[in-house]
């Protein structure tokens, strides 16, 4: 029944899923953490942001993924009511990342960087960018390149970084985009081609990149590019 629950939910018939979903509710980790985020959204009910913690907890509570991972998302942000705990979110988010979430890897690593909800270690943030870049997560190849220009919790090294940029330029991400550029400009971990770098630098600002696109309109009221 699951998986007829999923099939109608990835068709968007939500009542059914939810109804599905519904019936599997006590017994089913999935069912709980698909319930929880149909409740958050609206989808096939009502907004109910009781009953969406109410579920994320139960199935966070059996060690579902995404229900721990939706659960730091609102204690990381105070949402559906949920008072902020920014340790607590960590917590939940390396629960997740241990189950094998990419994007909660992602987080862990930015909040390790940062120092937000635990206690600052760059090198901890690099293997857990690391391990999402490994599963093909577009803002952990960014960030972890973001480390290897700077060598902050690895060794310096441009090279590693410029693939690293590469592999989220090349997946379309407007930070990554606008990192390969400035490389390419300044001509690091690779061989400088202003051209190169004004083509990523305009490529990031098309897909709403705020500095690039400060670049880009300097740039053009210099008269130095036309478009």
């Amino acid at each position: 029944m699951i998986k007829q629950a999923h099939e109608a939910y990835n068709k968007q018939d939500f009542k059914t899923a939810f109804e599905l979903y519904t019936q599997l509710s006590n017994s089913d980790k999935d069912a709980m953490t698909s319930l929880g985020y149909m409740y958050q959204n609206g989808q096939g009910c009502a907004v109910n942001e009781t009953m969406a913690v109410e579920y994320y907890k139960k199935g966070a509570e059996l060690k579902q993924p995404y229900a721990l991972f939706n659960l730091a998302i609102l204690y990381m942000n105070g949402l559906c009511s949920v008072e902020i705990d920014k340790t607590k979110a960590h917590e939940l988010y390396i629960e997740a990342a241990t189950l094998d979430v990419p994007a909660a890897m992602y987080e862990v690593a930015l909040m390790l960087e940062r120092g937000t909800g635990c206690v600052q270690n760059y090198s901890e943030a690099a293997y857990w960018y690391e391990e999402g870049a490994k599963r093909g997560h577009l803002e952990s190849f960014n960030n972890l390149g973001a480390l290897y220009k700077e060598g902050q919790g690895v060794e310096q090294n441009d090279a590693r970084a410029f693939l690293c940029f590469t592999r989220a330029a090349d997946g379309g991400l407007p930070q990554g985009l606008y990192n390969l550029g400035l490389l390419y400009d300044k001509g690091m971990g690779c061989e400088e081609d202003h051209d190169k770098a004004l083509d990523l630098c305009r490529k990031a600002a098309n897909k709403g990149h705020v500095k690039a696109k400060k670049i880009i309109q300097g740039l053009q009221e210099d008269g130095k590019i036309v478009f």
